[in-house]
This record gives structure tokens, sequence and C-alpha cells, in this order.
């Protein structure tokens, strides 16, 4: 397997009205979560952590250069791996607990970390060979119509469970912009995890298609358009 040094191991792009991605290159397309980070006037918010492998504090430090709000959008181990790190960390009350006492199985961790997911590791051996998801017990709870107030901007919290059973989505209605997690995103969606559930999933899907969005940035793989989200739930729907 090839090295990589770990300043290498994130990289950052810079989207637009102060939305940037974050991701891990090395780590698979399947596998690869997409980290948001959204600048506002007064604090950020962090959307997910990543794999947790490589710290993001010490590769990029100005992260935690002005006040910040890493959520977790669902507590599987790609998505919060590095909440550890950060002072103030959200999640819904449905998934705290495993925010706060994350195991292999819970966090889907057992099943999935491997070298199959890998391109490269790290110049760390130790944190791939000895793997696990720290703790990072929420400093708050986030439930449905929570507004995370960034000075100049406020993202509503939807609870769209179904992948999982707190999972979320952050809707800034200003710009017609969705985080959506885990919920939908364009590739192979994942809706037989241990605590997933067909029902919940069909009503987060109906209801987001509802709503008048023009963006969705998702948990894994490209953005992508209101429309294409739709065309997606509306395939879904009649699949299931």
């Amino acid at each position: 397997m090839k090295i990589v040094s770990r300043d290498k191991w994130f990289e950052v792009e810079h989207r637009y009205d102060g939305i940037s991605l974050i991701h891990e290159p090395y780590v698979r397309p399947f596998y690869r979560c997409n980290l948001w980070h959204v600048q506002g006037r007064d604090r950020d918010v962090l959307i997910d952590s990543g794999s947790g492998l490589v710290s993001l504090r010490e590769q990029l430090p100005w992260l935690t250069e002005r006040p910040l709000l890493a959520v977790a959008s669902h507590c599987h181990f790609d998505h919060i791996a590095g909440h550890h790190e950060f002072a103030e960390r959200l999640v819904h009350p449905a998934e705290a607990d495993i925010l706060a006492a994350p195991t292999g199985a819970n966090t889907l961790a057992s099943d999935f970390v491997g070298d199959e997911m890998f391109e490269a590791h790290p110049d760390c051996p130790l944190c791939y060979a000895e793997y696990n998801v720290r703790a990072a017990p929420a400093t708050r709870l986030i439930e449905e119509g929570d507004v995370l107030d960034l000075g100049d901007r406020v993202l509503q919290v939807l609870h769209t469970p179904g992948h999982s059973p707190g999972g979320i989505s952050l809707w800034e209605a200003a710009t017609q912009t969705l985080f959506s997690g885990d919920i939908i995103y364009d590739g192979p969606l994942i809706e037989d995890a241990y605590h997933s559930n067909l029902e919940d999933y069909a009503k987060s899907l109906q209801r987001l298609r509802e709503l008048p969005i023009r963006t969705v940035h998702g948990g894994h793989f490209q953005s992508f358009s209101g429309q294409r989200m739709r065309d997606m739930i509306d395939q879904w729907l009649l699949d299931h």
C-alpha cells in the first residue's frame, strides 16, 4: 500500500458563498466523506469530520481560528471520527449515545474499515492498524426546527431519518442550499444499515422533494441540482 505524507491527506475546494469542501483523496470514492465548511460572520459550521485517520486541526489549523460548530449529520464512522478535536459538537438526540460511546459496530467501522477503503495510507501506521473512533460527547443536541445562527446566515435543522435514526440535513433557505448528509447523495444509497428504516427513508425523501432546493451538497460524491435530487427521489420511490 502506498504511503503518503499527512500534510497531503486532505484537499480543500473553495466553492462559493463561504462554502468549502474538505475531503480525503486517498479514501476511495464510495467511502469518501464530504466535509462541508460553511463560513459565517460570527462563527463557522463544519458538517461532518471524516475518517479521523489524520488530524484535521493539525493539518487545517485555519478551521479553528474562528468559533466553530462541529455538526454530525449522523454518527457513522466516516462522518464523526474527527469530532473529538472540536470543542463544540452538535448531534441529534437519537444518535447522541453513539457519538459519546462509539464502537466498531455502532459506527459501522467494523463493517467497512479495511484495505479496500484506501488508495494509500497516511505516514502514521498505528492510526490505521489500531483504528478506532474516539468518544466525542455532544455539547449541544439539535432537533427538527432548531437553527444554527452564524451571524449573517442561518442554517435550519431538518430531521431526516432513514439512513440512520438521528440523520439530519441543514437547510439554508436564503440560498436554497441543502446539506443532506447521507439521506441523499448522487451515488448508491445505503438503506440497509443496522438502524436504517425504509419507511422513515421514504418520508424524509418526500419531505425534501417539496422544498425549493436549488443546490444539494451531499455526504458523498459530487454536488448536484435540486432537479437532479427530485428525479432521484422519484426513482427511489418508484423502486420501493
